[in-house]
């Protein structure tokens, strides 16, 4: 009777807390129309940190080491100029192309926010930004100088480390409940001797204090992260870096009107890498040009030529495909029949047919060593410019894919002019089918081999 009184008084406490917590951590605590504080961000403040976060990586993509590192190495590449293009010009415009379209999908994500916003200027940010992009005006005055920059982003940092340090909390603190509800529920069916009960009522008492400090844990983080910050205030912060870093794109590609520039190979006082303090005076010295005209010029020149590997959506596959390769090529004495069939499988019928042609001729035999070694070499060069590119191409792709699942996924500087996505397909197949030719050549070369191995080593046993 006694256990049965404890139990009942132990689940009435858990329910009430459960409703306290329910109630704080997944409701927004929206205020009265009347007042003139906006509602705070409560629970999409995961969300909003996802967007500072990519915010700041975009932002930082930009810093002057990081745009000398485009100019003298990432549009430099051996395969790149091979396969996608020789055109630094047209390269660079594929770069400031996809920066913008990133910072541009964020705005779009931002845009939706800052309808929960009360300050007027901030429920229209999509078409004040647009206007901005277009024409160069920045009617609020929202661009900031580079010092104002830096100070701004280091408070984004901070408000994304602690709210990511207040997702990871509540998660703790929904598996301590969880526990809670399971062990309340053991106790409830429990037969055991009154030691035992004992101790499991002990327990419970005990994860319930950890629950207590934990959930002050969480209302302290709510109170330092972006959680109990208004919409206005949180949206402000996006709102300026947003259009600072616009700013700072059209700065550093030299965007008088749509394209960019070509930029030095090394910085110097006539560099296109500017310093931030003129950022406001270059917007408001830009032409006005067609409306949406920016934006729309540079998603043109994302879409990929009918040429190329990402228009036949083959990027990804081919990608896949040269990986494959450079392991069968770096051990091919342990290349089986089946990993060869399996290989086969994935070749589209523009390749097969071409490696058909190009072995129509060979013969049966592959015993040259000196031939082994230059199909070696060969195969070594190709894969010395390919491999980068797919490799790049996975990345990307699984960085994207990754995005989806963790708002604060770690983000590389991979941009898609250093993957297949642009690459020619002729280009990209000629190269696959002279690899998948030399393949064929050494591993019936090592086949040979180890069979003479094999010979030699039974005449030696007999005699």
């Amino acid at each position: 009777m006694a256990l049965e009184t404890w139990l009942i008084k132990v689940k009435n406490a858990v329910s009430n807390k459960f409703d306290v917590v329910r109630t704080s951590s997944t409701t927004v605590n929206f205020k009265p129309t009347s007042s003139k504080k906006s509602p705070n961000v409560g629970v999409l403040a995961f969300e909003i940190a996802g967007l500072m976060s990519k915010l700041l990586h975009l932002w930082n993509s930009l810093s002057d080491d990081n745009i000398i590192r485009l100019r003298n190495e990432s549009i430099s590449l051996e395969g790149v100029h091979k396969i996608v293009s020789n055109d630094d010009d047209f390269l660079l415009a594929l770069a400031c192309a996809e920066i913008t379209e990133n910072l541009r999908l964020l705005a779009n994500s931002v845009s939706r926010l800052c309808i929960k916003c009360d300050h007027p200027d901030l429920r229209s940010f999509h078409r004040l930004f647009n206007d901005f992009a277009d024409s160069g005006r920045d009617l609020h005055n929202w661009i900031l100088s580079e010092k104002e920059m830096e100070c701004r982003n280091k408070r984004i940092e901070r408000l994304v480390t602690v709210t990511s340090t207040l997702h990871r909390e509540m998660d703790e603190l929904s598996i301590m409940e969880t526990g809670l509800r399971k062990a309340v529920a053991s106790l409830q069916s429990c037969q055991q001797d009154q030691n035992q009960i004992s101790l499991k009522e002990q327990k419970i008492l005990d994860l319930q204090q950890k629950i207590l400090w934990q959930r002050q844990e969480v209302k302290y983080l709510k109170e330092k992260s972006l959680w109990n910050r208004t919409f206005d205030t949180v949206m402000s912060i996006l709102a300026r870096s947003i259009f600072t870093t616009l700013a700072r794109i059209k700065l550093v590609f030299g965007l008088a009107s749509q394209f960019p520039s070509s930029l030095p190979r090394s910085l110097s006082a006539s560099a296109a890498v500017h310093p931030l303090k003129n950022l406001n005076d270059n917007a408001k010295d830009s032409d006005p040009i067609t409306k949406n005209a920016f934006f729309e010029s540079n998603s043109k020149l994302l879409k990929p030529p009918p040429t190329t590997l990402g228009a036949a959506g083959l990027a990804l596959h081919y990608a896949n495909l040269i990986i494959v390769m450079d392991k069968m090529i770096k051990s091919p004495q342990l290349v089986g029949v089946d990993a060869r069939d399996d290989l086969y499988s994935m070749l589209p019928n523009s390749i097969r047919s071409s490696l058909r042609a190009r072995l129509r001729g060979v013969g049966f035999t592959a015993s040259d060593p000196s031939l082994a070694g230059e199909w070696r070499e060969a195969m070594e060069r190709i894969l010395g410019w390919m491999s980068p590119l797919a490799q790049n191409m996975i990345k990307w792709q699984s960085e994207r894919s990754f995005e989806q699942q963790n708002y604060l996924a770690l983000k590389t500087n991979v941009m898609l002019l250093q993957t297949l996505y642009f690459a020619n397909k002729d280009k990209t197949e000629a190269a696959i089918t002279e690899l998948l030719v030399g393949l064929n050549y050494i591993w019936r070369f090592e086949r040979e081999m180890t069979a003479k191995a094999l010979f030699a080593s039974n005449n030696f046993i007999t005699t």
